[in-house]
């Protein structure tokens, strides 16, 4: 199954004609994950076709409101949507006195249930039987999160041939094996899973930083990522700035990239003084040559590693 990554939102701060406030989406059927949610968020999921009634948990990186002000609107677009599936939404400390006090002046009329989950401390912050989100604190000038959606490790590859020299025929049997179950040959030998599949593969990996200045234990926690979305809100020339304001230039969030030894990069929170980012995309490349600059719509596949 291939993981889906929809960049819905890719400014930084203010909104531009072509670019929106930050928000990606990882889509893994049947449910999608969304990192950050600024303005605009109901048009974009429109224009890309991101459901509003597919379970879904929305993990936001720190209380800036081009990270969060897109939030209530969405709630209540759901409700008016009639959504049923219960939401889940995590974020620093401060989340749910933000959204009890919108829901209380807005009275969204929710039609679902909404689970609120502020972030204690790093580590995992969410583990289901195939995924998992962990976070780290960023380096922004409030409290915010790096986030690692880590797909845990999958089965090996199936070999039919020796599913076959084992008297195993295709059909039910194959699906147990494959699941990891035992099973009874028709000569009533137990064939083991380990005898017809290959070791366990690795899961993939993505990191979506939010707004951060670089920070030394990176590296380590985006380690071998297939894709690392990183701040990249300014060029090389406004480091000072950078600096400041709390925010990445394109050649910082390359060399973070590169310390984590990640497959890929993509430029992301673009400063709407920026036309086309492309100056951004020029600098991070002399540094580590596999980066994307993020664009609204943007659609990345991560394919199934071998």
């Amino acid at each position: 199954m291939s993981l889906q990554v929809v960049f819905l939102g890719t400014s930084g701060s203010v909104p531009t004609l072509k670019r929106s406030l930050p928000c990606v989406v990882v889509q893994c059927p049947p449910e999608q994950w969304m990192f950050d949610c600024g303005e605009n968020v109901q048009h974009q999921m429109i224009a890309t076709k991101v459901s509003f009634h597919r379970r879904m948990k929305i993990f936001i990186s720190h209380l800036h409101g081009d990270h969060v002000l897109g939030l209530p609107g969405l709630l209540q677009t759901m409700a008016l949507m009639d959504r049923k599936e219960p939401l889940q939404v995590y974020g620093p400390s401060g989340l749910k006195n933000f959204l009890i006090c919108t829901k209380g002046t807005l009275n969204f009329g929710l039609t679902y249930p909404v689970e609120i989950n502020e972030i204690l401390s790093e580590g995992i912050i969410c583990d289901q039987e195939k995924y998992q989100v962990s976070v780290i604190k960023s380096n922004h000038t409030v409290e915010g999160y790096c986030f690692a959606f880590i797909e845990k490790l999958r089965p090996g590859r199936f070999y039919p041939n020796k599913a076959r020299t084992q008297g195993i025929a295709e059909g039910e049997l194959w699906s147990k094996l494959q699941r990891g179950q035992e099973v009874t040959a028709p000569n009533g030998t137990i064939v083991k899973p380990s005898d017809v599949m290959g070791p366990m593969r690795q899961g993939r990996k993505i990191i979506y930083t939010g707004d951060t200045k670089p920070f030394a234990g990176f590296g380590e926690f985006a380690n071998k990522a297939d894709l690392v979305i990183h701040d990249a809100t300014f060029d090389d020339a406004l480091k000072e700035k950078a600096d400041t304001d709390g925010h990445s230039t394109a050649s910082q969030a390359a060399e973070q990239a590169k310390t984590a030894q990640a497959k890929c990069l993509v430029l992301s929170h673009i400063s709407a003084r920026y036309s086309d980012g492309s100056l951004l995309l020029e600098q991070a490349k002399k540094v580590f040559p596999n980066s994307i600059l993020a664009e609204d719509y943007l659609s990345l596949e991560l394919p199934l590693s071998e």
